[in-house]
């Protein structure tokens, strides 16, 4: 059963919306002009929820901090310019923010602005009392932005119930002493978000309200 928390912080990417063909389109086209233009989309995919640079390092590891710094930036240059056309909310999520008690935030690795354009893009940004992404500190799976959302929320980590797809997102609860909820929806693969050993686990959104 999982009980009612004061305070919910929820990923984005793979847990609120499916945005992976954006996502993955805007590197493609990153890439594009590269050695590395044939990367395969699931394997680009494999790095959704980690920052950008873990991902370019991966790629080019010969390359200096500044040629990453020039693809970080060509990424969000081309990232908005897809509107968001080929992602979509879960469903049922809508649904479950609308139900769920407690004060809401995110906890993700895209910027407070895009985060919050996303949402607004998809009718849920009512749905949280605040909006808290990655701006200029280390990202998941270092637990700073979950500290973040909770300094927004003026709450502790004994409030929160962190709820997530990714292993960077199990890791990054852990170490900021909060309970977790993996989804099975998203992008994570089931034994490699075990390995943080979930709390919580919920295979669609109206788990979180019906296991009470």
């Amino acid at each position: 059963m999982i009980p009612a928390f004061p305070v919910y912080l929820f990923d984005v990417d793979g847990t609120l919306v499916d945005s992976a063909i954006d996502i993955v389109g805007a590197i493609q086209g990153v890439l594009a002009s590269t050695p590395k233009h044939d990367v395969p989309f699931e394997y680009i995919k494999g790095f959704i929820g980690h920052h950008l640079v873990d991902l370019f390092n991966d790629l080019f590891p010969d390359y200096s901090s500044e040629q990453i710094d020039v693809l970080v930036v060509e990424y969000r240059r081309i990232y908005p310019l897809r509107n968001h056309a080929a992602t979509k909310a879960y469903p049922g999520v809508s649904e479950l923010l609308s139900q769920l008690g407690g004060r809401k935030s995110t906890a993700t690795t895209k910027g407070t602005p895009t985060t919050r354009i996303v949402l607004e893009r998809f009718g849920l940004l009512p749905y949280f009392n605040h909006v808290q992404g990655t701006d200029g500190f280390p990202a998941k799976p270092h637990p700073d932005v979950i500290f973040k959302a909770l300094e927004g929320l003026h709450a502790s980590p004994a409030d929160c119930l962190f709820v997530g797809d990714a292993p960077a997102d199990m890791e990054a609860a852990q170490r900021a002493g909060v309970k977790s909820c993996a989804v099975t929806w998203g992008y994570g693969k089931r034994d490699e978000l075990a390995l943080w050993q979930p709390t919580y686990w919920i295979d669609r959104p109206s788990e979180l309200l019906t296991k009470r």
